[in-house]
């Protein structure tokens, strides 16, 4: 950080303020006060010395701040496309007369702008159109367009609630204004109206032209956070984000550029080690050292790498220097629940559900402490409310699907979770619980095809291969499930057993005796390492003692070694090694056995 940056980052938090983009503001203000406060000051004093003795590059008149507590649309649909080099627009400078007159136009617009900000402070946004229809100023016409914009949404989200529960509704609310809205921007230079233009086009499915005007925004103002948020759900995969890096303005360790990395590879469900140095450079001294707000990044990050221990640890820390913060807390809530920690998840859902009853992050905490407590009808409950609250909320619309898994509703799951794929079609959970929810009504077809969307999603998942490899096992396509379970292999732990007798059975089934005897060897071998009672391994050793004694040229003394401590053991098989052993004496006196070493065996 630099004193640059401390001044922009302040200068947002007015501009944002004033052109009615609230959570733009409070990312801002929250980032702003998480700056050590001697070295804020020190910033600040810096750049007002700058300022004093050059040029400004836009008017600093001491005017009120015009605040209009209204969402910012950067929550926009889920986007995914291909991102190609060309996209970056250019935008004009902006000199000094023109800012100039620009702060005239404004000045003569003051009276409109507060008028303005007590009607859309009331949601009274056609008044807030009528009121600055008039208006030169770009702050005014922006105002004007935004005011259109969230009147049209909340039209439709009427409209749409008017048809709930009828065949006719469609899956989301439908704004049939986008078009004449994207009509007023229609050439648009002034970055703030390119912003409007791309959650126009991004609504409108136009994913290639949002994303250059994205890109164009953030080239004439960087600070704009609502932007960033929309550029985010443009994102498909991990690919189209490296592609599109060298396409933003700014220079790779630029904060931005790391917050805009961190929280899309949440989004995507996949932050790596890399994404966990990013936070920390920016929880640095020099950074933003005590910012509750990238610290949820470097949780959710946590998170998503099932590392839950250091997880809960960091979502304590953030509830000790903010311990009325409810975003995010959601996600502290799954932590618990995976953990099983009911006495904390229970507390902490009567502290929150006192703070605020009314926030879909809250309704999705005390929906997971019931689901933990096995009351299923209760957590629907509370899951519901979430969804009503927000019908974008997609944490609430996935675990209600789960909820009705465990009360073995599949047909109430199937509409949960594909109300949570219009959300959100990059989220992997809503296909996997999509698949699972048919393998409950034992359409393994229906299954497998959800399966194969939620591992393009997340390839690296063990549990999505294996899930696909049971579909394929059920439909009788046994070589596809091998290859399946080979594939969770690459990303399994490498004690794992379970998915190697798996294989090893399917070779059995198809009559491949000899990898079903190396997948056996190879269990045998990660139990002896880890110690485990026989039991665990008793039938792998005597299959893979067999196959030795029946071909030509088995390891006899491998097949005696592995016979013996079955024959000694208390496991279940003790009888069927004796009679293996007695066998295997007749097979020594006809074929003296022969050591195979590593180089000479097969498996």
């Amino acid at each position: 950080m630099n004193a640059r940056l401390v001044a922009e980052l302040r200068q947002s938090i007015q501009d944002c303020t004033e052109r009615g983009l609230s959570i733009a503001s409070k990312w801002s203000s929250e980032l702003y006060y998480a700056i050590p406060s001697n070295k804020r000051d020190a910033f600040i004093s810096e750049a007002f010395a700058t300022f004093s003795t050059s040029t400004p590059a836009r008017s600093r008149s001491p005017r009120p701040s015009l605040s209009f507590a209204d969402p910012s649309p950067a929550s926009s649909a889920a986007l995914c496309i291909p991102v190609t080099p060309g996209n970056q627009t250019h935008l004009p400078s902006h000199f000094p007369d023109v800012c100039n007159q620009e702060t005239e136009l404004e000045t003569q617009d003051e009276a409109a702008l507060f008028a303005a900000r007590a009607f859309m402070t009331a949601k009274e946004f056609t008044r807030v159109e009528f009121t600055v229809k008039n208006c030169k100023s770009a702050k005014a016409r922006f105002i004007y367009v935004y005011s259109c914009f969230l009147a049209a949404e909340r039209k439709a989200q009427r409209d749409w609630y008017r048809q709930n529960n009828t065949r006719g509704q469609p899956p989301v609310p439908i704004n049939r204004l986008l078009t004449t809205l994207l009509d007023m921007v229609k050439g648009a230079t002034d970055p703030w109206l390119l912003f409007l233009k791309a959650v126009f086009l991004s609504r409108l499915n136009r994913r290639e032209e949002a994303i250059e005007s994205i890109i164009g925004s953030i080239s004439g103002y960087h600070w704009n956070w609502s932007v960033w948020t929309l550029l985010c759900n443009c994102v498909g995969d991990g690919d189209e984000l490296t592609a599109l890096l060298p396409l933003l303005p700014l220079p790779a360790t630029h904060p931005l550029i790391l917050m805009f990395q961190i929280r899309t590879m949440n989004e995507l469900h996949s932050p790596s080690e890399n994404e966990l140095a990013m936070c920390d450079r920016l929880l640095g001294d020099d950074c933003f050292r005590d910012s509750a707000w990238v610290m949820s990044l470097r949780a959710c990050a946590l998170y998503h790498l099932h590392d839950f221990g250091q997880a809960e640890k960091q979502f304590e820390k953030i509830l000790a220097i903010a311990p009325h913060r409810i975003d995010d807390i959601d996600v502290y809530s799954n932590i618990l629940y995976v953990t099983d920690n009911r006495l904390k998840l229970s507390r902490l859902a009567h502290e929150f559900l006192e703070l605020d009853k009314d926030r879909p992050e809250v309704c999705c905490l005390v929906g997971n402490h019931y689901s933990l407590r096995a009351e299923h009808e209760k957590a629907v409950k509370y899951f519901r409310r979430a969804t009503e609250l927000d019908r974008t909320y997609l944490s609430a619309w996935t675990l209600m699907g789960h909820e009705y898994v465990e009360m073995k509703n599949s047909h109430a799951a199937i509409e949960a979770y594909r109300r949570a794929v219009d959300v959100n079609r990059k989220d992997y959970r809503a296909w996997y619980g999509l698949g699972q929810a048919y393998e409950l009504l034992s359409m393994h077809r229906y299954a497998l095809y959800y399966y194969q969307h939620a591992t393009a999603l997340r390839p690296y998942d063990v549990r999505l291969w294996q899930a696909q490899g049971a579909c394929y096992e059920e439909i009788g396509r046994l070589k596809e499930a091998v290859e399946c379970l080979k594939r969770a292999l690459l990303g399994a732990d490498p004690r794992e057993t379970t998915i190697h007798m798996k294989l090893a059975k399917l070779h059995e089934e198809l009559e491949d005796q000899a990898e079903a005897a190396a997948y056996h060897r190879r269990v045998v071998e990660i139990c002896r390492i880890e110690e485990r009672p026989v039991q665990d391994y008793a039938k792998s050793s005597i299959f893979v003692a067999r196959h030795n004694m029946v071909i030509v040229g088995g390891d006899l003394l491998l097949a005696k070694d592995y016979l013996e401590r079955v024959a000694n053991s208390n496991a279940e098989e003790v009888a069927q090694a004796s009679d293996w052993l007695k066998k295997l004496k007749s097979v020594l006196i006809t074929r003296p056995a022969i050591p195979i070493t590593d180089e000479t065996s097969d498996f």
